[in-house]
């Protein structure tokens, strides 16, 4: 074999595997340590933990369809190569590279733009949103571990619920690396945005695509708190309305998990959300201006230290996190009645690392 063929098939094994144990064997004979993908466009480096799950697949493909990924990273405890070889054929730019297993979380990590976590287990029929926090705090804490020394000025997207309390474990496991950056670690809230616009658009007969709800506080049942009396372009709603549209929104999570019947809880739609506010977080780290979304974040807004509102993104993350702006009188009750409950899933999540 001569040396332009040789370093023709390296080249090629370059893409086909990224493991540094990935070599030519029997006379240029590849072995597929790896799925893959060929391409490799300028662009930011992500990865999605739990890529393998029903959010984490979907969202995975909807990151391959981003054309502002070059790198993406797709980890999971199992299942991860059937899912990386299935996204990689797709013909979009970005190099698609799966890990598997503990022992290569770290490689799925380093030199990360933006880290993606929805991993966890689903909610199920009569499950809460605090009965997800024993199984999905730990899964949480193992990988901030990982993201903390392998990535730390990354971006953090946390997906897996309860947010309200996996967005404290982060911090705290970030704060024991030495490395937290509150402008860098978000909570993903951006369902229940996506939820409200669809709603309010069902009410006043618009295209959603017009519609901008904001929605603060928290991210499971009453600590959401969608703020009417500022939706863009303002609409007036009856008294009538504004509880159906608040509780709707509030219980949009179960309306899912019913309608599924025990066979799992929003996927599709949390992926789509989860995909649209990764976008926000690229085009701030390229730059661009006016970038604004709610998301779950530390927060001087309230006397909480993380509450969910809106935030300006660009290059470090978070620039900007705005104030409510004038409430009605049915959203400051509302913003009353969350805070305790929400309080108290914070703790839980900081106690949880503490102790």
């Amino acid at each position: 074999m001569d040396h332009t063929t040789r370093a023709r098939i390296s080249l090629i094994a370059a893409h086909l595997a990224h493991s540094e144990h990935s070599q030519l064997q029997n006379e240029g004979v590849l072995e597929r340590i790896d799925c893959r993908s060929k391409g490799g466009a300028s662009g930011f480096k992500v990865a999605v933990l739990g890529a393998s799950g029903g959010i984490g697949q979907p969202l995975s493909m909807l990151m391959k369809m981003n054309p502002l990924v070059s790198v993406l990273h797709l980890y999971d405890v199992v299942n991860t190569p059937g899912v990386t070889a299935d996204i990689s054929h797709m013909d979009t730019t970005a190099v698609v590279r799966g890990f598997v297993g503990k022992e290569q979380l770290e490689a799925a990590l380093v030199g990360m733009d933006l880290v993606i976590i929805p991993a966890g287990i689903p909610r199920k029929p009569g499950m809460t949103r605090d009965d997800l926090f024993k199984i999905n705090a730990g899964i949480v804490r193992t990988l901030c571990e990982g993201v903390a020394k392998c990535c730390p000025n990354a971006i953090v997207n946390i997906i897996s619920n309860p947010v309200n309390s996996t967005v404290p474990i982060a911090a705290e496991v970030f704060k024991r690396g030495g490395v937290y950056n509150p402008k860098r670690l978000m909570g993903v809230t951006a369902l229940d945005v996506v939820r409200a616009n669809t709603f309010v658009a069902e009410v006043v007969g618009v295209d959603p695509k017009e519609i901008d709800v904001p929605v603060v506080g928290g991210h499971a049942g009453i600590t959401i708190l969608p703020l009417l009396s500022q939706v863009n372009p303002s609409f007036s709603f009856t008294k009538e309305e504004i509880e159906y549209l608040t509780n709707r929104i509030q219980n949009g999570g179960t309306e899912v998990v019913e309608a599924k019947a025990g066979t799992g809880s929003a996927t599709l739609s949390m992926a789509f959300a989860a995909a649209k506010f990764a976008d926000a977080c690229l085009h701030g780290l390229r730059g661009d201006a006016g970038v604004v979304q709610c998301a779950f974040v530390a927060s001087e807004v309230t006397e909480l230290p993380f509450f969910a509102s809106k935030v300006r993104l660009g290059r470090a993350g978070i620039e900007e996190v705005y104030p409510l702006g004038p409430l009605s009188a049915y959203e400051r009750s509302g913003l009353e009645k969350l805070k305790k409950e929400l309080l108290a899933s914070i703790d839980k999540g900081i106690s949880s690392v503490r102790q």
